[in-house]
């Protein structure tokens, strides 16, 4: 230790040192930052340990330093890239699982390593509040599973934090998925990604959230089966025309190809947009009809997604943050995200003003030169002392066109949000706001939710109803709006921070919640309108894709993703905290630290002011 290196410097150091030591790669670089950790390739960012350590904090920053060195050692991405679900629901419970994986293989061959992966589990579930809460729809089963499967391979009972609530659940999974939970036990080798893999796969399908292409290829591969084995059970035929099977294969194919898949056919529809297309008619022509498809579309169809439909909207809501929590209430979380975020406010603050200095600069005024009347040009005085005969020059100032724009941020106010990037969000939101207000552009911020975790009352509904097939969406929607776009940013500053409040994040219907925010952005007057989504993934209700499949949720979000982007005038873009929602969007980022939110948010929007072509006239010259 060197005179000069602090007693955190020392620890960081040791951390690091030790990392490379149980990843078994001396070249693995080690950073410190941000709050969980994380590992991207060859690189390992492990969350900054406070700066008085005592003993329980010097093993949850350890925790994080060996969770990040054994994802170093043990952790295929390209692997699991490759075998992780489509479905939402079952990627998230995959990648829980494989994170408890990583973390049993630690525990299991050092006991003072599995100590700090627990104390690092429990402060990371005390944080997100479970032992407070009651009701076992309160805990997202991504959790539950992780903490069944952890308990099953390292023997370790599940934290105090969350032990209450998963008990609760622990006999109706246990009976799905007890055996396959056992044998995540009995697997010798932990570090065959690959066999694990297999075993999950299982534990989704008892669990009835795998995905369902693989029984669709087992059905066609039967069908295939069965239509060749009739084929070849057919007497031969030498008369019969060699063609005329032909010439009715077409025909089938031509049937199928007719129908296809909802979400090939709307990515079958953007390429063709993008290819130049001819135009025949004139300008004018063309604008009419423009005017008239438009005047045809004020809001999104309602039956969009694949016979999507909701079972009820008899119990969904749409409300204001003082219908949900008091203003005393509001007031005190308001100084607790301001608290929270001190250090970050001024870095998303700094960004914020770099972009009113761009919006500023389009709306700069300009002038006019060499005209017969206006002010005087003193810049042009020497010509006519130089020659009398030359004219005065006079000049005009004039207004840059600067679209009148409205602005809507999408907040996706799901459970797996809980923490810190709901409250970057909010605070992102809150400084964008009042800068874009700056500019004379209007802002609305919204957020979309579930009343209930795994259905709630539309479910209770339908289970009274006696459960009948394909029931559409079986939870209650909660859409909230923290700033309406004709309310001031000063009076509504307080109500973004209801994002904080404890229980009020729970499942995400994305597809629904850019519908509503969308149709509420047509109906502004502005000229020109953006839509900016804030989520960390795709959409998740449990209770609707047992009910619907899987892809139920997918399938409608692709839908009306499609639908906006090639259809409306409204500018949709996305950003994906931690996921990726480019599969999902045209126009999105994803980011892997929440941190940098505020950075992307200002950068997005900044390049679509940057924009000299107006969307709207390349769709329809497209």
């Amino acid at each position: 230790m060197s005179e000069t290196e602090s007693p955190l410097e020392r620890f960081k150091r040791l951390l690091g040192q030790t990392a490379k030591a149980i990843a078994a790669d001396p070249e693995a670089e080690i950073k410190f930052g941000g709050e969980q950790p994380k590992v991207t390739g060859n690189e390992a960012r492990i969350p900054v340990p406070p700066r008085r350590l005592d003993v329980a904090k010097r093993a949850i920053a350890r925790g994080h330093s060996d969770a990040a060195a054994l994802k170093l050692a043990h952790h295929d991405e390209l692997l699991h890239a490759k075998l992780t679900p489509q479905n939402a629901q079952g990627a998230a419970v995959y990648s829980a699982l494989e994170e408890m994986r990583i973390e049993a293989i630690g525990t299991r061959h050092l006991d003072g390593v599995g100590d700090n992966l627990e104390a690092a589990l429990t402060k990371r579930l005390e944080d997100k509040g479970y032992q407070r809460l009651e009701d076992r729809q309160d805990i997202p089963l991504t959790e539950i599973m992780a903490l069944l499967a952890r308990e099953r391979m390292t023997g370790r009972e599940v934290p105090e934090p969350a032990r209450k609530l998963v008990d609760l659940w622990r006999k109706d999974i246990e009976d799905k998925a007890g055996d396959a939970l056992d044998e995540l036990a009995k697997l010798g080798d932990l570090g065959d990604q690959a066999a694990f893999s297999d075993l999950i796969l299982d534990l989704l399908a008892d669990l009835d959230i795998a995905d369902e292409k693989g029984n669709e290829e087992a059905e066609d591969q039967n069908a295939d089966d069965e239509s060749q084995a009739e084929e070849d059970d057919a007497p031969d035929d030498p008369g019969k025309d060699e063609n005329d099977g032909k010439d009715d294969a077409p025909e089938d194919d031509q049937e199928e190809d007719s129908v296809p898949e909802l979400g090939e056919a709307r990515e079958g529809e953007a390429e063709i947009r993008d290819e130049p297309a001819e135009w025949d008619e004139s300008d004018e022509e063309a604008d009419a009809r423009a005017r008239a498809e438009m005047a045809q579309r004020q809001n999104l169809p309602d039956d969009m997604g694949l016979n999507y439909h909701p079972y009820t909207t008899q119990f969904d809501e749409t409300v204001h943050p003082d219908e949900l929590c008091d203003p005393e209430e509001l007031t005190r979380l308001r100084l607790q995200l301001d608290n929270q975020l001190e250090g970050l406010h001024a870095v998303v603050a700094r960004l914020a003003n770099r972009l009113q200095r761009r919006l500023l600069a389009q709306q700069n005024r300009a002038w006019q030169f060499d005209l017969d009347e206006g002010i005087l040009d003193a810049a042009r005085l020497a010509r006519v002392v130089v020659d009398p005969t030359q004219p005065l020059s006079y000049k005009q100032e004039k207004d840059q066109p600067f679209k009148d724009t409205s602005v809507t941020l999408l907040i996706d106010n799901s459970g797996s949000m809980r923490g810190r990037p709901i409250t970057v969000a909010a605070l992102c939101g809150d400084i964008l706001a009042r800068t874009l207000e700056r500019c004379g552009v209007s802002v609305e911020i919204l957020g979309f939710t579930t009343r209930a975790w795994k259905g709630g009352q539309s479910r209770e509904k339908w289970v009274m109803d006696g459960r009948p097939k394909n029931p559409g969406r079986l939870n209650d929607l909660r859409h909230i709006i923290y700033k309406p776009a004709s309310v001031p940013w000063r009076r509504a500053k307080d109500n973004l921070a209801l994002m904080l409040k404890e229980g009020l994040l729970k499942e995400n219907i994305d597809g629904e919640a850019l519908k509503w925010a969308h149709d509420r952005l047509l109906s502004r007057p502005e000229a020109r309108r953006i839509l900016m989504v804030i989520s960390d993934g795709a959409p998740v209700d449990d209770t609707t894709s047992s009910a619907n499949g899987a892809g139920y949720l997918d399938r409608h979000l692709r839908d009306v993703i499609s639908y906006i982007e090639n259809m409306s005038p409204v500018e949709l873009l996305a950003i994906g905290i931690g996921h990726d929602v480019t599969r999902f969007y045209r126009r999105a980022l994803t980011i892997a630290d929440v941190e940098q939110l505020g950075g992307a948010m200002t950068d997005q929007l900044a390049a679509l002011f940057d924009d000299d072509v107006p969307p709207a006239v390349m769709r329809r010259r497209a």
